[in-house]
């Protein structure tokens, strides 16, 4: 029989609010209402949503002096994302991991699992903006072939940061044919199943 996966991609539903809403308070000073969340979940017929869910007990014999010392264990919600798709761009709304997940690729994870639902769309290309002072997301962002094309000034409501609006041409081919090897790269790492990108949303159905 064949070993369960790690983590699990998959479409966020109502009963992940309070594990998405918590992460969303420990990551960001203005976070998204319950209500937002619902609404994008239930009713938007541009919005996909995905969590990232960790399977505990598969790891739990890999990880076991992680496990002891972090609290976080005990969580099975690991990070989320969300992407609207309008007039053939798929813009990555949110994306976040709990910040005691943080640095064991999960973000990529989102990322790329968001990508891959933006090609499956047919998108021309997927657009973000990212914090000028955040060069740890900006690396991420360029290793999968995002470019600036633009500067928002004061984008940040919290402290008027400016943000950089960045894109990836997924109608390039050598830009898909690196992607596409990043994304197997992935599943191979992290024992990594998706159901999210090549699905419709429940409430679109």
């Amino acid at each position: 029989m064949s070993p369960k996966p790690n983590l699990l991609l998959r479409y966020m539903t109502v009963a992940d609010l309070p594990q998405v809403t918590e992460i969303d308070r420990l990551s960001f000073e203005i976070p998204w209402s319950e209500k937002s969340y619902r609404y994008e979940i239930n009713e938007s017929s541009q919005s996909f949503m995905v969590v990232l869910e960790w399977n505990r007990q598969q790891t739990a014999t890999r990880w076991q002096r992680w496990l002891k010392i972090h609290p976080y264990a005990e969580h099975r919600i690991v990070g989320y994302g969300g992407m609207w798709h309008i007039a053939g761009e798929a813009h990555i709304s949110t994306i976040a991991v709990h910040p005691k997940g943080r640095g064991r690729g999960w973000g990529e994870i989102l990322l790329a699992g968001m990508v891959q639902r933006g090609i499956v769309l047919e998108a021309e290309e997927v657009a973000l903006e990212v914090r000028v002072s955040n060069q740890r997301a900006q690396r991420l962002y360029q290793k999968y072939a995002f470019r600036t094309v633009d500067v928002k000034q004061r984008y940040y409501r919290n402290n008027g940061e400016d943000a950089y609006d960045m894109r990836m041409d997924i109608q390039n081919s050598a830009i898909c044919t690196e992607f596409e090897a990043h994304y197997k790269a992935l599943f191979t790492r992290h024992q990594l199943i998706d159901y999210f990108s090549p699905y419709t949303p429940p409430h679109q159905k």
